[in-house]
């Protein structure tokens, strides 16, 4: 392994070599230069093109391949996005000749964020309303570059804005986001049904019984007993939201918009609430057993494992899905245009 990493770090020291005396090239070797970006773009091994790139700036401008396209019109059709980040270090002016050029008097820059690329992008994105969410923030991140006028530009083979292309290449996998996130609401707002309908039953069926008199709980000063009353309380409450938020969801209108941040963001809520739930509720289970087994650990402890099955088998069905869910709505974004490599040109 070290010295496969030291070959690379001397292969990439004389790419820099080469790509600094770039003007004195044959044309042969700024052939294999131009490939090897783009053959490093393409599978994803962005330092390789940043390390270039920093030696030699003019690389930015003057590389394109044989249909035209240069290195962000290729790293928005690999999705590349540490690639595709670099066309923040370029100043305005050259930011907007990029983002104007047509390739082959064709497609905007826009227009190659409008396909659909390849299944195997999504490979470690499993959900399909995240895999959208994540066109999305392409599309949208590179129409922020594009100037306002170019983003009405018609492709005059299709007749097709970059918005129209991308609503006609991605509608399949809208409509399989759509029906992941009914399958997915429909199930856990099964699941919060219950758990509202367990936990208000349990509210009026106090374990130990109430007084005949007084009509007060007869451990109203036992510790777990009130531990027990604000978990159910929380448990009950959280499963409501569950279901309201859930049945949101399912009441969507489903447009393509909304699968950017308000269905993720809704999605995110429902299972967290739904999470919480399903935690409380097992705490006021355990208490209850603790109040009514006093005595029997043999029994209660067991039986307290047991209850936290549900709970292990909801983490690891759908907490997977919670994390990514809020990482794409709430984290940094797939662009971090704090990340300067400081070659502006």
């Amino acid at each position: 392994m070290k010295s496969t990493h030291k070959w690379i770090f001397q292969f990439l020291h004389c790419m820099d070599e080469a790509t600094r005396r770039i003007n004195i090239l044959t044309p042969e070797q700024l052939d294999m230069v131009q490939k090897s970006i783009f053959k490093a773009i393409e599978q994803g091994h962005y330092e390789f093109v940043t390390q270039l790139c920093v030696a030699n700036p003019k690389l930015i401008l003057d590389t394109h391949d044989e249909k035209g396209r240069n290195i962000f019109h290729f790293a928005i059709e690999n999705r590349q996005k540490e690639v595709y980040s670099l066309i923040y270090e370029l100043e305005e002016e050259k930011r907007n000749d990029i983002a104007t050029h047509l390739v082959n008097s064709d497609n905007s820059m826009l227009h190659f964020a409008a396909n659909l690329f390849s299944v195997s992008y999504f490979d470690h994105i499993q959900d399909a309303s995240l895999q959208i969410q994540r066109e999305l923030q392409w599309f949208k991140e590179v129409e922020r570059c594009v100037p306002l006028a170019m983003r009405e530009y018609r492709n005059p083979s299709n007749n097709l804005t970059a918005h129209e292309l991308f609503t006609k290449n991605h509608k399949r996998l809208i409509e399989d986001a759509k029906n992941t996130m009914k399958e997915t609401a429909n199930s856990c707002t099964v699941i919060g049904a219950l758990i509202v309908t367990i936990t208000f039953a349990a509210a009026f069926t106090l374990p130990g019984g109430n007084n005949d008199n007084t009509g007060l709980p007869l451990l109203e000063n036992n510790s777990l007993f009130k531990v027990f009353i604000v978990s159910d309380t929380i448990s009950l409450f959280s499963s409501t939201t569950s279901v309201i938020t859930f049945l949101g969801i399912l009441t969507s209108r489903y447009a393509e918009q909304d699968f950017l941040k308000y269905l993720p963001t809704m999605m995110r809520i429902s299972v967290f609430t739904l999470f919480f739930s399903i935690a409380t509720m097992m705490i006021a289970f355990s208490c209850a057993l603790v109040i009514m087994l006093e005595g029997e650990a043999w029994i209660a402890i067991p039986s307290i494992l047991f209850a936290s099955v549900p709970l292990i088998s909801f983490v690891w069905w759908l907490f997977p899905l919670f994390v990514d869910i809020f990482k794409s709505a709430h984290g940094p974004g797939i662009f971090d245009q704090r990340k300067r490599n400081k070659i502006m040109i």
